[in-house]
């Protein structure tokens, strides 16, 4: 049964992720990996208030605004390919979660 290791890729960088996704498509592609991606959800806005003191007395800070920007990419088998992905150093500001399921055939237990 093989697994499918989804990879999660983070930044408040568009630009970096962009260039760490495709290093990651290219090495795929050279080793003849089946990967699928990567895929690009809609960009996650946060706001976070900032207080004046550390004591809440309502003063504020303009809030602090950023945006979140995530690919994702599944590795189809290739265990050592998904494996060496998950523990690559990456560029700060880069997160990489990491999913690994079992997919069976159907019909099978």
């Amino acid at each position: 049964m093989p697994f499918v290791t989804t990879l999660t890729l983070q930044s408040g960088d568009r630009d970096v992720l962009e260039r760490v996704a495709g290093e990651i498509k290219e090495r795929a592609e050279r080793k003849g990996v089946e990967l699928r991606g990567p895929h690009a959800a809609s960009p996650t806005q946060y706001r976070v208030p900032s207080a004046k003191r550390l004591a809440d007395d309502g003063r504020r800070f303009s809030s602090w605004n950023y945006t979140v920007y995530t690919r994702t990419m599944e590795v189809v088998g290739y265990d050592e390919f998904a494996r060496e992905m998950a523990g690559r150093s990456l560029p700060a500001g880069v997160h990489l979660g990491v999913d690994v399921e079992r997919v069976s055939a159907p019909g099978s237990r």
